[in-house]
């Protein structure tokens, strides 16, 4: 019975019962003298007369192993409409950012005890917030119904007159070896057994020593899994992968064979559950790694950047597999006086100016924010040449509307942008100012050049560029302490700011800088820079680093060297080469 018809039906019979009291009321009233209703039944009639609360809807949806990029669409589509999120711990929060402001957060990784009791808990849970809340989801890492308590707790919630859905996710049984490299099925063997040992008993006399296996759970008990195998007929020298926190920037593997991965595990030092897959398919892993071969694999790289800004560059980073860290060194906030923007937004309007530069995506979000103020939009452009820095300050005009009449052909800067910029013609040119909205520690690059050329500028402040607060304790020790493989600098004030409130990065740290104008920044503080983006912007500056970290690991693999992340360097010193 759907939910409508479950409320619906007692409040029909509430009513037919009122209206056969009402009839018996008045009958009795005309032969006898009412008598006063007793208050428990009274409030019984009136407990009676309320609808019942509906009951909730649960979807129970699998989040893939670890990788926040594996969730699915019908995952992501469902955690939009949620009022209620069922969570375990922190291990979820990625996802949460799909929410609406404002839904409710479960935790329920508080129960303990054993597997059995620890799923009863978090099924009761479900159940109590599905009783409360109209549209519940329940995050599962993996897939719900594999290796999984998903089946568990929906089976509580059918008990319980609760409907529910569930939205497959990616199982950690297939997902971890496929980042590991490993086909769990080739052409010459399609057999494949999955055993979870915290609840299997040691026994592998009926598992064919030529399939496949792959082992859950089975860390703590690794060594006396490795006797089994062999007593049941395994050869010791079968190879063996074992793979730690699976699908993340933080995935580790270690290969070797049954008689050797106790002692290839202790030399790795690496603890925690992994994923163990058994058999001839894990030699495919030397052609197949993809994953833990990315160019900045396991980097830990310091981005200094404002917030809003780092998004981009962070995403690029963490596709060629590194752990960017973003530490906030300058703040963007309005000009002390607003006086000198507004005049300047008036006489754009009046028609003072035949040119607006912008030089920077905070530019163009000063002055559209002084456009709302006022009420204006793309139109009061009219009439009027835009010139942008670069790509991105010209892709933030588009987001506007307006097409910018000029980008540098060449460099993306000031100095590229003067070289483009056409002279001022007193017959081809009504007007010859340049409106020029801009940071306040901006360099007079683009002012001087616009006055040689014949132009008068209204160098006007539209924003200011404030140092932050120093990072964490923690953090400035990493960064002078060459914890951090790479520090990437977006602009000059970034090398000021991160070196005034941070100090210096260690001198093994690999340094990559946006520009030609970054780039001399950073050399006055007295760092090398070891790459540099072929133009300005995020994606380049990634790109070129990445460039730079797929070089050394192509130079320490022909030299037979062991791959190492430049934190890793045991010499003080930067590279002589």
């Amino acid at each position: 019975m759907s939910k409508a018809g479950s409320t619906t039906s007692p409040t029909r019979t509430t009513k037919a019962k009122a209206t056969a009291n009402v009839s018996s009321a008045k009958t009795a009233a005309a032969t006898t003298t009412p008598q006063p209703v007793p208050a428990k039944v009274a409030a019984k009639t009136t407990a009676a007369a309320k609808p019942a609360k509906p009951l909730g809807h649960v979807t129970f949806v699998g989040v893939g192993p670890g990788d926040p990029a594996l969730l699915t669409l019908a995952g992501r589509d469902v955690l939009a409409g949620a009022d209620a999120v069922v969570v375990e711990g922190n291990r979820h929060d990625a996802f949460l950012t799909y929410c609406r402001p404002g839904v409710e957060i479960v935790d329920a990784s508080g129960a303990e005890g054993s597997r059995a009791l620890r799923t009863a808990a978090r099924a009761r849970l479900v159940v109590k917030t599905a009783k409360n809340a109209a549209n519940v989801v329940r995050l599962l890492t993996g897939d719900p119904f594999t290796f999984s308590s998903g089946a568990e707790e929906a089976t509580a919630c059918r008990k319980a007159g609760i409907n529910f859905n569930v939205v497959p996710g990616v199982s950690e049984v297939t997902a971890v070896p496929t980042y590991a490299g490993i086909p769990l099925t080739v052409k010459s063997d399609r057999d494949v057994a999955v055993l979870d040992l915290a609840e299997a008993k040691l026994d592998f006399s009926r598992y064919n020593p030529k399939h496949t296996l792959v082992l859950l759970n089975a860390m703590e008990v690794l060594r006396e899994t490795v006797a089994a195998l062999t007593d049941a007929g395994f050869d010791p020298q079968t190879p063996v992968a074992l793979t730690t926190d699976g699908t993340t920037t933080a995935q580790q593997s270690v290969v070797g064979t049954l008689s050797t991965i106790v002692a290839d595990l202790r030399s790795a030092k690496i603890t925690g559950e992994a994923v163990i897959v058994i058999g001839s398919v894990v030699e495919q892993r030397e052609t197949l790694s993809w994953f833990e071969t990315k160019p900045l694999f396991g980097w830990r790289i310091l981005v200094p950047r404002t917030k809003d800004q780092a998004g981009p560059l962070m995403d690029r980073l963490r596709r060629y597999g590194a752990m960017p860290e973003e530490v906030p060194t300058i703040s963007v906030e309005p000009p002390r006086n607003p006086q000198q923007m507004d005049k300047a937004i008036r006489g754009l309007v009046e028609g003072r100016y035949e040119w607006v530069a912008f030089t920077s995506v905070n530019a163009v979000r000063a002055v559209r924010e002084k456009f709302d103020e006022y009420g204006l939009d793309a139109r009061a452009f009219s009439g009027l040449k835009i010139a942008a820095v670069g790509d991105k300050t010209a892709e933030a005009i588009s987001d506007w509307g307006i097409k910018p009449d000029l980008v540098p052909s060449g460099e993306q800067s000031a100095r590229g942008l003067v070289e483009d910029w056409p002279p001022f013609d007193e017959v081809l040119d009504p007007i010859n100012r340049v409106f020029l909205p801009r940071a306040d520690i901006a360099t007079e690059t683009l002012v001087a050049g616009l006055t040689e050329l014949g132009w008068e500028v209204d160098d006007v402040t539209a924003y200011r560029t404030v140092r932050a607060a120093p990072p964490p304790a923690p953090t400035r020790e990493a960064i002078k302490t060459g914890k951090f493989d790479a520090v990437v600098f977006t602009s000059s004030s970034t090398v000021r700011n991160l070196v005034g409130i941070a100090g210096k990065p260690h001198a093994s740290t690999v340094i990559a800088v946006i520009g030609p104008a970054t780039l001399k920044t950073a050399e006055e503080h007295g760092l090398r820079v070891d790459a540099m983006a072929e133009s300005p912007s995020a994606e380049e500056l990634a790109d070129a680093l990445a460039r730079f970290g797929a070089d050394r690991r192509e130079t320490m693999i022909e030299a037979g060297d062991p791959v190492t992340r430049p934190s890793e360097r045991r010499s003080g010193s930067r590279r002589k080469s």
